[in-house]
């Protein structure tokens, strides 16, 4: 076997053999291979793609070319959730400590935003002393004691997707199927966890901006799962507004406790529960079935063990003990200016891509890998679509650093919220649950 030939017999249309997968992803872990040859591969899969066998095993092969996390000595079933990327998407920091409380285990290694989507460890980092680094025996300790544990990921997890996902960003290869599938698929089977929940965001602020598409790529990651004995389910929901009503670090954190509180934003609200429902039925043994486990989410964030769990959780990672009772003192936020409307009638749209731009803007986000971001800037929505609003009335406050980017971002927030005399048709928040 040789590179040349693999390249060549993709290019052709061919099924690679599960050997001429793995000999190339080794050949490019350990650098014989050269990058163009990679992406010269990535290429002939954009055109010719991948049967469901060959995205299976390159998802396979990439997740066993470097550290394959062993949770065997976590009590019970663990489980993991990993969504595509949205705006206003404070799904994890929610939906980790409500599972938990239900008595499944979460152990979940994170990445970093890039763009106008946010990371998840990025929001946690926001809280002083919160430590998203762990050794292996802290990380599996706190998710015994406590349930869950959020960890950045490592260095070592799935080397060879990170050489793969570095050239299809400057190939021009990144919409291809398989290889996203093959990409998520390999972290999260290599992370360790025996259940998988995906949620796959599908519109305007998201990756895939059309269902079938969505739905195809959802299939794609399901039929990986099951092919290597994970239990995976994912679900398509709407990204044509903001998920949430925050989008910066800190206000993400504040909006967190304010759902386990029983305070949030209705749709964000309605996603955790659901993709915690799955979460819950996968954990073996702890519900009949998903709509059981739905009831049991609901009960343990009206009791409030939720929120206790979050509290929890954030002081065995090193952060405040009463960050739940003193937000204000652990998350300072910049100076503060709002937008108000210019006239009446109904919220009938807010462009989620707009806003993740102007907290990204702001400094809420990165435009490359490695930049520092601001933690107390972001966007903070008062409104939400459907909502009857009169002259004058607030629809955002905006947290910016200068007075020049606050008003060039109450512009752009105000351009990003339509209002218009007739109320907007009703829309799904859950387009599919696939199993």
């Amino acid at each position: 076997m040789n590179p040349v030939a693999i390249i060549k017999k993709k290019r052709d249309g061919h099924e690679l053999t599960a050997e001429e997968i793995r000999f190339f992803v080794a050949g490019l872990v350990s650098g014989e291979f050269a990058d163009y040859q990679a992406a010269a591969l990535c290429m002939a899969v954009f055109f010719q793609g991948m049967t469901p066998a060959e995205t299976a095993e390159l998802t396979l092969a990439m997740a066993e070319s470097g550290q394959m996390v062993d949770l065997s000595t976590i009590d019970g079933i663990k489980v993991d959730k990993h969504s595509t990327g949205g705006v206003a998407d404070t799904t994890t920091l929610v939906l980790a400590p409500l599972v938990a409380a239900a008595g499944a285990r979460v152990a979940k290694m994170s990445g970093r935003g890039l763009g106008h989507t946010g990371g998840t460890i990025d929001k946690l980092e926001a809280i002083p002393g919160f430590r998203t680094e762990l050794a292996q025996e802290e990380f599996l300790a706190c998710v015994n004691s406590v349930g869950l544990s959020v960890i950045g990921q490592s260095q070592d997890l799935a080397p060879a997707d990170k050489i793969l996902y570095a050239l299809r960003d400057v190939t021009g290869t990144v919409e291809s199927i398989p290889l996203i599938a093959s990409s998520i698929m390999s972290k999260k089977i290599a992370a360790g966890a025996e259940g998988i929940v995906l949620d796959v965001k599908v519109g305007k602020g998201a990756f895939m901006k059309d269902l079938a598409l969505a739905k195809e790529l959802a299939e794609t990651m399901v039929e990986i799962g099951k092919s290597v004995g994970r239990q995976t389910v994912a679900c398509l929901t709407d990204m044509n507004q903001p998920l949430g009503k925050a989008i910066g670090n800190s206000l993400e954190v504040y909006e967190a406790i304010r759902v386990l509180k029983g305070q949030g934003p209705e749709r964000l609200c309605q996603v955790c529960l659901t993709l915690g429902a799955q979460m819950l039925y996968l954990a073996s043994g702890r519900t009949t079935d998903p709509d059981t486990a739905y009831h049991v989410l609901e009960a343990k964030l009206n009791s409030g063990e939720a929120l206790e769990t979050f509290a929890r959780w954030i002081h065995a990672q090193g952060g405040p003990a009463d960050l739940v009772e003193r937000p204000e003192a652990y998350l300072p936020l910049a100076p503060e200016v709002v937008v108000t409307a210019t006239s009446g009638g109904y919220i009938t749209d807010i462009d989620p891509l707009s806003l993740g731009l102007v907290a990204l803007e702001l400094g809420a986000g990165r435009k490359r890998k490695g930049e520092p971001i601001d933690h107390g800037v972001g966007v903070a929505l008062e409104v939400g679509v459907g909502q009857l609003v009169a002259p004058g009335d607030l629809l955002a406050r905006i947290y910016a650093r200068t007075a020049a980017q606050a008003k060039q971002a109450v512009a752009q927030v105000r351009q990003a919220i339509t209002i218009e005399p007739v109320p907007p048709t009703a829309s799904s928040l859950i387009y599919q649950i696939l199993a």
